[in-house]
């Protein structure tokens, strides 16, 4: 089942470092490309709160199996498609089909395992939830870099269909209830459709145009808030919501799904940022980019055994607190970004950023998971990866809006003190000329190709600028979060009923 939540995670971003070939090999332009990452985050965030009510009607087995083969097939399908349109379908339903695997893992796993098996399943859980979707710039960059994009899709056929044969043969957790899908909730289930779809639809492409200027954005929020709304108040009020909302009157709960939100914000925003500096601003290649972020998984790796040492001696909340604190630790280096950044410049605060995901993630599931009765666990941990996903979608779009609205403004300020009066521009532009002129350009040719290349200075300057903002931002979410981790209390885990009983 870890395989199989592993593929799907990592589908996420596979394809982030490798859309311009994407769009090369399918003759498309960079706005409808973008609707290959787009389609399959808006498929799989409806998916993802539907699973736990969907293992109910099939059981977690057949529901995975399922799923597995679904996202099996459609990654064949993405491999072969033949246009832009053929694409963004398969991954639309590639992401549906395979969403379901993330929270049935998680709740699995605390219906399996007990005591310190849970803390290592927990472990081992987390770190595939925060690890993969972090190499999927460096696993996509490779295999573009030495095959094509189609293997970004032909990769998970192997293990698609291992997961496919495996897991109804070894899975034994409960048993299908057809009877629930009499008088089931279809209507909050179209609310919540709609809601996060459009949610997630702004959240993606508001960035790119400007936001509530645009008609269709503001058409989107208008709908994502009218059935947000509508679909809150109907789980509320209904005996068997689709999605257990009540769970959040519990603290730590609530608290949990906050930081899972400010986990998501953290993990996704920064593979955004990371990859996107590189490309923008050092002007890396898809291998390079992939290269120069591997560290974050070598040590969110090594950190594994660290965290599986203290979880049994030491309270999960402290370390919970340790995790986020170091995570804003990260971000800290991050912000202090110039323009020569590369792999080593990068390697501290991404080795700090990998231990800090460890310490962070796997103590957020067990503390709010943990102590919920099987019953309601289903339903509450499609909540809560839920969570983790919207987390990763605004942090994505806030920070290109960052991007876009700071970039302006850096590059005027600095622009500003770029006059006739500085000595040392002036130095710099006479030197330029002097040497665009012993290469052969006449004055005037040479003048202006020395202010276009005061220009693209400047403006590497401001973007690099606007990074360590973006940076600072994602700092401030983990400085809140690390002070309310004494908030949550300590969680001591229902009993557990065998495998079998289920």
């Amino acid at each position: 089942m870890c395989v199989g939540m592993f593929i799907a995670l990592i589908d996420i971003q596979i394809v982030s470092a490798s859309l311009k070939d994407i769009g090369g090999g399918l003759s498309a332009g960079a706005d409808d490309t973008a609707w290959v990452q787009t389609a399959y985050l808006i498929a799989e965030i409806i998916v993802i709160p539907l699973s736990g009510w969907l293992s109910r009607v099939m059981s977690t087995r057949w529901l995975f199996a399922a799923s597995a083969a679904g996202f099996t097939l459609t990654s064949l399908l993405c491999a072969l498609a033949w246009n832009i349109q053929s694409m963004i379908a398969f991954r639309a339903l590639q992401g549906f089909l395979g969403g379901s695997m993330i929270p049935l893992v998680f709740t699995t796993a605390f219906i399996y395992f007990s005591g310190k098996q849970r803390v290592i399943a927990a472990s081992v859980i987390g770190a595939i939830a925060s690890l993969a979707p972090t190499l999927g710039p460096a696993v996509g960059g490779l295999i573009t870099d030495i095959s094509s994009w189609h293997w970004l899709f032909y990769i998970n056929l192997v293990p698609g269909l291992f997961v496919t044969v495996a897991v109804p043969l070894l899975v034994k957790v409960d048993r299908p209830n057809l009877a629930l899908l009499k008088g089931a909730d279809y209507l909050g289930m179209g609310l919540m459709a709609l809601f996060l779809g459009c949610l997630e639809y702004t959240l993606e492409e508001g960035p790119r145009w400007n936001w509530f200027s645009d008609s269709t954005i503001a058409t989107t929020a208008w709908v994502a808030a009218i059935c947000g709304v509508l679909f809150v108040w109907r789980s509320l009020k209904i005996d068997d919501p689709i999605v257990d909302l009540r769970a959040l009157r519990e603290r730590n709960f609530a608290l949990g799904c906050l930081f899972s939100f400010i986990t998501g914000i953290g993990i996704f925003a920064t593979i955004y940022l990371t990859p996107l500096f590189l490309g923008r601003v050092r002007g890396y290649g898809a291998l390079d980019i992939g290269l120069a972020v591997f560290s974050t998984g070598v040590f969110q790796l090594l950190a594994i055994p660290v965290y599986a040492f203290l979880a049994n001696r030491v309270d999960l909340r402290w370390i919970l607190m340790l995790g986020l604190a170091l995570f804003g630790i990260s971000m800290w280096d991050f912000s202090s970004i110039t323009h020569d950044w590369g792999a080593k410049e990068l390697l501290l605060p991404q080795a700090i950023r990998g231990f800090a995901q460890q310490m962070a993630v796997p103590p957020t599931v067990t503390l709010t998971l943990g102590a919920l009765s099987p019953a309601r666990l289903k339903l509450a941990s499609g909540l809560f990866n839920l969570m983790r996903n919207l987390g990763g979608a605004i942090g994505i779009a806030a920070c290109a809006t960052v991007l876009n609205d700071r970039t302006n403004l850096h590059f005027l300020r600095l622009a500003e003190h770029l006059n006739a009066s500085n000595e040392g521009m002036n130095r710099w532009l006479e030197q330029w000329r002097d040497n665009a002129q012993a290469l052969g350009q006449n004055s005037l040719d040479a003048g202006q190709a020395a202010l276009h290349q005061l220009w693209g200075l400047t403006w590497r300057e401001a973007q690099t600028l606007t990074f360590a903002d973006a940076f600072l931002v994602i700092m401030l979410c983990f400085a809140v979060a690390t002070l309310l981790v004494p908030l949550m209390r300590k969680v001591q885990p229902p009993p557990q009923p065998s495998a079998d009983a289920h």
